[in-house]
């Protein structure tokens, strides 16, 4: 194989916990699959720890992890967003929001302390939080003639692709899914269905 088609991720919220000094700082790990999803979940988040100090965050979004974003929510720079996105990096995880909230203790931590703490509530989270390994895979729309549906079926089932949707008529329609390293042997035994396009709709 070429390239990996897989992927670490959390499957379910998860939440840690440090504290210092009478500071305390609750991690929030939430799975996210879009910035709009990562903007609700901060929102969420911001409404119901509203009397904390700060709500310092890292995303990162993808398989291959290429959209994260880090924030110190007024915390100096540096201190808070980046220990979060380095534990994110360091369970080597994707689609995946970390939140933490800071209620303040009254006496300042400084820099190396605030790293810490951040880092220390973050793997916390992470710790208790269900990783699962998922796939990459790839969504195609497939047009052939009817005369010609036992043939594509036939390849449904030789190769276990999921159908997520499909129009049966004189000319027909499947939109299935399939593993990112598999789609060039199911594209092309698709290919060789005479009068069949296959036209590639989006990667998730």
């Amino acid at each position: 194989m070429l390239f990996d088609d897989t992927y670490k991720t959390i499957n379910t919220p998860s939440s840690g916990l440090y504290k210092e000094k009478g500071s305390k700082f609750i991690a929030l790990a939430r799975p996210v699959d879009s910035e709009a999803a990562v903007k609700a979940e901060i929102d969420s988040i911001r409404k119901e720890f509203y009397d904390a100090r700060h709500h310092c965050f890292a995303y990162v979004l993808g398989a291959d992890k290429a959209a994260w974003r880090v924030n110190d929510d007024g915390e100096p720079s540096g201190t808070a967003g980046r220990p979060i996105h380095g534990q994110i990096q360091s369970f080597d995880l994707t689609n995946i929001l970390v939140v933490v909230v800071r209620y303040f203790g009254g006496t300042k931590l400084g820099v190396s302390g605030l790293i810490n703490a951040y880092k220390s509530a973050t793997q916390d989270a992470l710790n208790q939080a269900q990783i699962v390994e998922k796939t990459v895979n790839e969504i195609y729309r497939l047009r052939f003639n009817y005369p010609n549906l036992n043939d594509v079926m036939r390849i449904v089932k030789e190769e276990n692709i999921h159908i997520i949707d499909n129009q049966f008529d004189m000319e027909c329609f499947l939109t299935y899914r399939v593993r990112r390293s598999l789609a060039d042997q199911v594209n092309s035994k698709f290919r060789k269905t005479y009068e069949s396009e296959i036209i590639y709709l989006k990667t998730e």
